[in-house]
């Protein structure tokens, strides 16, 4: 019984070891199939498509008052009375302060005296005009007579005598010019004299100093009592108060060199204050036309009106503008662009494998670039992890979205 037992459980053993070194080899075969062929990549792919693109600029700027000035006195006085602060809104116009200038009053005086006296002297002149036309008419009748009998009966008058009387005619007609050349003189005179009390009066006018434009006074630099040197003086310095006009704002902004050829007056900008979150539009009204050789930077303006003066000069604004936008544009996102000399895009054919092709590029968005040779539209072109792949490498293509950023987000998500 015991030479039977074995004789069936030794082939028994026998199979069972052959079974178990079947199946270990056959695993190891699997094993060594599958660490010979890997499962192609997963790569993020975007079907090129037709949309509109727009090309942004992003800078920053800073409000400014539209006017800007320092009020000074044109004449030197001390303050009489000063009736703004800072903070104050004043219109163009206002009352800002009176000086004292007593000097004034008698250079006005004076000034008067010499236009009297001056019209008294243009009087007494007259006067002597008349003496001299008359000394004139004298001579000249006394003349003729004594011509007229010389001429009738030659030798009842002396050849002297008719000279003599030819000479004082012609003295008397001199005196008479000059006396008329002195009255014009001293109407000139008078002229100047005019003037010159019309501008002493004027600078009794300037002791008042007024707002040149409507403002809000944001310096006070003198009280009463200061003296305030006259502002046509070459050493001038202090000022009576800073006027600045914010009811409209001057917002500058740096535009780059590269985009300054495609910015005009009138080009559209979207503007977000920082400090109080307000958005609204605007458009370049005056740039300087000139770029500078330190920032190669050109400045622009945008006039934002103003007038709760919720804005206030000094605060920062975002500005956005759409220099450049097309329709019907062929469009892939930045991030499949392969930067080079001669860009080009990583794609998938329908092999799915993997094909780099040159491509001109166009305009670029935010978040788009423009492809205007290379490329067709419903391509398969690659984003992300370009530099991992290699043409003719075979892929496994997933669609992502077209949001550059919803893609970045996603991915992001993904590796958490």
């Amino acid at each position: 019984m015991r030479s039977k037992r074995l004789s069936i459980l030794v082939p028994c053993l026998l199979i069972a070891i052959v079974l178990v070194f079947v199946f270990l080899h056959a695993h190891h075969r699997q094993e060594s199939v599958a660490a010979e062929s890997p499962s192609p990549p997963t790569v993020a792919v975007i079907a090129a498509r037709f949309g509109t693109i727009a090309n942004q600029l992003s800078v920053a700027g800073v409000f400014q008052p539209f006017q800007d000035v320092d009020v000074h006195g044109k004449v030197s006085g001390y303050i009489r009375h000063i009736y703004v602060d800072i903070g104050d809104r004043v219109h163009e116009g206002q009352t800002l302060a009176v000086l004292e200038v007593p000097e004034l009053d008698a250079e006005v005086a004076g000034a008067q005296a010499g236009i009297t006296q001056t019209q008294q002297n243009i009087e007494r002149l007259q006067n002597e005009v008349a003496r001299e036309e008359a000394n004139y008419a004298a001579a000249h009748a006394n003349y003729v007579r004594l011509k007229k009998a010389s001429d009738q009966q030659p030798g009842l008058v002396a050849a002297q005598e008719v000279d003599d009387a030819l000479a004082r005619d012609r003295s008397a007609a001199a005196q008479v010019d000059a006396a008329k050349s002195a009255v014009a003189a001293a109407q000139g005179q008078l002229g100047v004299s005019r003037a010159d009390n019309l501008r002493v009066s004027s600078l009794v006018h300037y002791a008042t100093i007024t707002a040149p434009f409507s403002g809000e006074v944001t310096m006070r630099y003198a009280d009463t009592g200061s003296l305030i040197p006259a502002g046509t003086s070459e050493n001038y310095g202090q000022a009576v108060v800073r006027l600045a006009q914010s009811d409209v704002l001057r917002l500058r902004m740096p535009i780059p060199e590269q985009d300054v050829p495609l910015l005009h007056v009138g080009s559209k900008a979207m503007i977000h204050v920082q400090a109080t979150g307000q958005q609204f539009p605007g458009s370049v009204v005056r740039y300087t036309r000139d770029v500078s050789n330190a920032t190669r930077t050109m400045l622009a303006e945008v006039d934002v009106p103003n007038p709760g003066l919720t804005l206030t000069p000094g605060m920062y604004a975002d500005v956005t503008f759409a220099l450049q936008q097309k329709t019907g544009a062929l469009i892939v996102p930045p991030s499949a662009i392969i930067q080079g000399d001669q860009p080009s895009v990583m794609l998938v054919n329908g092999s799915n494998r993997v094909q780099r092709r040159s491509v001109v590029l166009g305009i670029a968005g935010a978040n788009q670039q423009e492809i205007t040779g290379g490329l067709s539209e419903g391509d398969r072109v690659i984003i992300g992890e370009l530099s991992t792949l290699q043409p003719g490498e075979k892929v496994k293509p997933q669609a992502a979205s077209p949001d550059l950023v919803t893609y970045h987000q996603q991915t992001h998500k993904g590796d958490k």
